[in-house]
């Protein structure tokens, strides 16, 4: 593909999808199925056969399809913690601990240890993510800050965890050790999160009020229409260990829904089978006479997750279409003709940047990248390390703040907060790459030699 069929592609995305976003306020679905249907037109003048496009959209769907059945795992699970009384026990004591003046930072280092600990930013932000945001709510904690601050200390957890998916992903593509790659990040992550703390800060001094009269009237609502115990913290355990031994995602979610329900049949009142499946289908319903209290547990369930599961679909099929058509294979292949090695990284982290922003897939802004990339880096003797920072910074790490994203649309149905809304709250999302980049400017890590070997250079 030429370079000027790959700008004039670009263009017209990002037309499309700002128009109707910003200016129109639509949903992203229709405008990216009508990138879908432009770039399968333009498949087609360039002679390709629609089974071929047909297929590599399924392909793109089908790479999808583990992240997708997590999502619809969580929907279940948040609906089961709010039968059970998992969440409102946890809102019950949270109220009693958190001050709005702190919140911000608190919730950034409470879902940092979560999220370290499990190794994933879904299941942080389906659990004590959800439970915080409810928190904010009482506190009058405006949903964009706290989302922003929920989803900065998921992310840097899940990115310095060792057990996460995608900080061992990016490595074994590059054949590098993950406590290189996690060492070589924190010069940019660290950084990165002590402005994202500092700034909430900031931020936190001049929103929210601890009303303690409110606060009262909460755990009154909370005390009449559920049981509180400490006993119902138990699938949190059960997740948070399961999540820490390795166990996968799916068996992991499974116990949290599985040992939930069993609680809520052995503690809460009026638990009937039927109103099991009402509530993993359609969520948690109840009126606790308290309209807060309402706003906050009426949620979860299979058909929660339905919007975010039909974005993710569209996003994933013409992420497939690109990859058939091979869009980005002249653009990063071009990386070659570049001399300086800060320059290299530099368009690396924008590489998977806009992968990003035409698939919405973290995994594709990982793999793609970073299969092209690899060889150069080894031919311009720049340590692959770099190139891992470059992937994980730009790819992982941006997602979030992409509205057709996987992580985006999870974030926004599970936390209740549009994508647009709190992406200026996301700060480490954007600073990250930003540092990235500047710590190629300056040269940082860029002149060791390749542990690979010479063996192993391109000439």
């Amino acid at each position: 593909m030429k370079n000027i069929e790959l700008g004039a592609l670009i263009a017209l995305f990002t037309i499309i999808m700002s128009s109707c976003l910003v200016i129109l306020n639509t949903e992203p679905h229709i405008p990216l199925l009508l990138c879908v249907v432009c770039l399968s037109i333009f498949g087609l003048v360039k002679d390709y056969k629609w089974n071929q496009l047909e297929d590599g959209m399924k392909k793109g769907i089908q790479n999808g399809l583990s992240p997708t059945l997590i999502l619809m795992m969580i929907g279940l699970l948040i609906g089961s913690w709010m039968l059970s009384g998992t969440v409102p026990t946890l809102l019950y004591f949270g109220i009693s601990v958190l001050s709005a003046k702190w919140f911000a930072v608190s919730s950034i280092f409470i879902t940092i240890i979560v999220a370290s600990f499990t190794g994933s930013t879904f299941t942080t932000i389906g659990t004590v993510g959800v439970a915080l945001m409810g928190i904010a709510h009482i506190m009058g904690i405006p949903p964009a800050i706290a989302a922003g601050a929920i989803i900065c200390g998921a992310c840097f957890g899940d990115k310095m965890s060792p057990i996460s998916d995608t900080t061992n992903f990016v490595p074994s593509i590059l054949g590098i050790k993950v406590n290189e790659h996690i060492r070589h990040m924190a010069y940019t992550t660290i950084p990165a999160l002590i402005v994202t703390v500092i700034l909430f800060l900031i931020i936190g001094m001049g929103h929210g009020n601890t009303d303690m009269a409110q606060v009262m009237e909460m755990k009154k609502a909370i005390s009449a229409n559920f049981e509180v115990n400490p006993i119902l913290l138990i699938p949190c355990l059960i997740v948070f260990i399961m999540a820490f031994k390795g166990f996968s995602t799916l068996p992991t979610m499974s116990a949290g829904i599985v040992s939930s329900l069993i609680l809520a049949f052995i503690i809460q009142k009026g638990v009937t089978l039927d109103k099991v499946f009402t509530t993993l289908q359609s969520g948690f319903q109840l009126d606790t006479n308290n309209e807060m209290l309402n706003s906050i547990i009426n949620r979860g369930g299979l058909q929660s997750m339905m919007w975010s599961v039909s974005l993710i679909f569209i996003a994933l099929a013409l992420g497939g279409l690109l990859q058939e058509l091979r869009v980005f294979d002249k653009a990063i292949e071009s990386l070659t003709n570049l001399k300086r090695k800060g320059n290299i990284v530099i368009a690396s982290t924008l590489s998977s940047i806009g992968v990003n922003l035409l698939t919405g897939e973290q995994y594709l802004s990982i793999l793609l990248p970073g299969q092209l990339l690899k060889d150069v880096y080894i031919q311009k003797d720049i340590p692959l390390k770099n190139l891992s920072r470059a992937l994980e910074d730009g790819g992982t790490l941006f997602n979030p703040i992409v509205p057709w994203s996987v992580s985006g649309a999870f974030f926004a149905a599970t936390l209740g907060v549009p994508v647009l809304e709190y992406l200026p709250f996301s700060f480490i999302l954007f600073i990250t790459p930003l540092f990235s980049m500047l710590a190629a400017v300056f040269g940082k890590g860029l002149n060791h030699e390749n542990e690979i070997g010479d063996s192993q250079k391109i000439a």
